[in-house]
């Protein structure tokens, strides 16, 4: 279950800051009180996990004294203001300084929620940078479509390493950008044959009038003329990925399946073959087995190929992932346009949720670069759409504990009532009201 965003709260007035630490818990927040600025800075520094709600007025160290404290300790630690005076000039000031925003009282619940939700969102992503950052060089990193808690994904890492090591030839099923190409790649760079050529060919794009110069290649009669070997032989004791092998001609099919045979090519103006000795791993959509049917595809070559399949999930298979993959594509998508991390508002956390997600990672990583240079419609950062209120941001929250709980249970609604300590009408209720089905958390687990 995720854990519930934490604020470090700060009052010289021991009355408001007891009463602001008890609405942020029915928002959904974890409080820490101090009515000592001096106090507060304990504990703060680059690893810690919350953010900071601080009062401007106070004796002896105000806000913005206690902000360039912190500041000086991690300036990626964010801090909010709260003051009595609205004072706009103070309010620049701080916001150019680095404070992570400013607000006047008196400040609704549902503003205040929703600014501390931003904030505490950037925080994790911060840290999860870092944390990225800071993995050791030789480490293996998991390619970010094949990351993932859930069972699906376990089961098809296991499945990757398998086939890696087995070696052999190996057919990918499954539907468009649900990650074909990266568990390719992964095959590859986990096999034997890591230390030679990766070759990924798109089928769909094949020439086949420049096949043979192309991918066999030329031995020009001049001897001062350098030879031009092709694809294949560049490829050689490498893996060679056709992907979207149902787009491949023919013709083509007919002469790959005879050089796979042959285990040689023999180059143009060549004197003599030259070994050719592959790893072939092809990706699909399509059923391979109906097109044979149909006479579409050589039997031969996908007999060849479907020894050995692997099923890639689509995203609606690995729902309980999807939070976390978008905060992966959502640091990378920001590394490399060198932006600032993007804080997660409480309407896109409703969009990862609840939405479908038909074009699988491809997708959700279109929709984490939107987010990024802040073109989401669903960011509240632009246009006419007003930020989440309380009442919206407590329903999220309501909504994503349900779904832990039934992710813990596999789909059994009994037992994730009894987590949820909830009688069964009022769970039912709950479930309809947030378009939340325990068959789909069942299917995930399988």
């Amino acid at each position: 279950m995720t854990e519930a965003p934490l604020v470090r709260l700060v009052d010289d007035d021991p009355d408001l800051l007891a009463a602001q630490a008890q609405a942020l818990k029915l928002a959904g927040f974890r409080a820490e009180t101090f009515d000592d600025p001096a106090e507060a800075l304990r504990g703060l520094g680059p690893d810690w996990p919350g953010v900071v709600l601080s009062d401007v007025r106070m004796p002896g160290m105000d806000g913005f004294q206690l902000f360039e404290r912190i500041h000086a300790l991690d300036p990626e630690l964010p801090v909010i203001l709260l003051t009595g005076h609205g004072d706009v000039p103070m309010a620049v000031a701080a916001l150019k300084q680095g404070v992570y925003d400013f607000l006047t009282k008196p400040i609704g619940g549902g503003p205040l929620a929703a600014a501390l939700a931003r904030a505490a969102s950037a925080r994790a992503l911060v840290l999860e940078n870092r944390a990225l950052r800071a993995r050791p060089s030789e480490e293996p990193a998991t390619e970010i479509g094949l990351s993932g808690a859930s069972p699906v994904m376990v089961h098809l890492r296991d499945s990757i390493a398998r086939l890696a090591e087995r070696g052999g030839d190996v057919l990918i099923i499954g539907p468009q950008g649900s990650g074909k190409r990266t568990a390719a790649r992964a095959i590859h760079r986990q096999s034997p044959r890591r230390g030679r050529a990766f070759t990924r060919i798109t089928c769909a794009a094949l020439d086949e009038a420049r096949f043979e110069a192309e991918f066999i290649g030329q031995e020009p009669a001049g001897s001062r003329q350098p030879r031009q070997p092709g694809k294949l032989e560049k490829t050689h004791r490498g893996t060679l990925f056709l992907d979207e092998i149902e787009a491949l001609a023919p013709a083509l099919q007919a002469r790959l399946q005879a050089i796979l045979d042959a285990g040689e090519i023999w180059p143009a103006g060549a004197a003599a073959p030259r070994p050719l000795d592959l790893r072939l791993i092809a990706s699909t959509r399509a059923d391979l087995g109906q097109m044979v049917e149909a006479g579409t595809f050589r039997g031969d070559l996908y007999y060849r190929l479907s020894a050995a399949t692997l099923q890639m999930p689509a995203l609606a298979q690995r729902r309980e992932d999807v939070a976390a993959l978008f905060r992966q594509f959502l640091l990378q998508a920001c590394q490399r346009l060198n932006l600032p991390v993007a804080p997660v508002t409480g309407a896109v956390k409703a969009r990862l949720a609840g939405y479908g997600w038909p074009g699988n990672l491809s997708e959700l990583q279109q929709f984490a670069e939107s987010h990024a240079l802040g073109l989401s419609a669903f960011d509240g950062a632009g246009g006419d759409a007003a930020p989440p209120g309380l009442a919206e941001l407590v329903a999220d929250y309501e909504a994503e504990l349900i779904r832990d709980a039934l992710r813990m249970a596999e789909g059994n609604a009994t037992q994730a009532m009894a987590r949820l300590k909830l009688p069964r009408k009022t769970f039912y209720d709950k479930l309809t009201r947030h378009g939340i089905r325990p068959a789909d958390f069942r299917a995930a687990s399988g």
